[in-house]
């Protein structure tokens, strides 16, 4: 979304040596998969790279079908701010929203 991408630009900023952030996920939770977002120098051979506005994206490998059709987003309330994915393919999560399942 817009939202996210003016993060990841904001955050970059400060950060001249990194080239944009990847997403992936790990196995995490009462629920099985949880997201992780982190900065990186490079893209990995086997990532999938998309990008927005300028902002570089990459995917990893064992992450691709997992987050297929998947919107970042991020939000922005009194208490918190975070990035947001809004996955059509999740089936369940638990309860306390740590982990996932597809």
């Amino acid at each position: 979304t817009p939202s996210a991408v003016q993060k990841i630009k904001l955050l970059l900023k400060d950060k001249p040596e990194h080239v944009g952030v990847k997403v992936g996920v790990r196995t995490r939770g009462c629920n099985g998969l949880s997201y992780t977002l982190e900065y990186t120098k490079s893209k990995g051979d086997s990532d999938e790279e998309v990008v927005q506005d300028g902002v570089r994206v990459f995917i990893e490998k064992k992450a691709q079908l997992t987050l297929l059709g998947t919107e970042m987003d991020y939000v922005e309330d009194k208490l918190s701010s975070e990035f947001v994915f809004n996955n059509p393919n999740i089936k369940g999560t638990c309860g306390c929203g740590e982990s996932f399942n597809i």
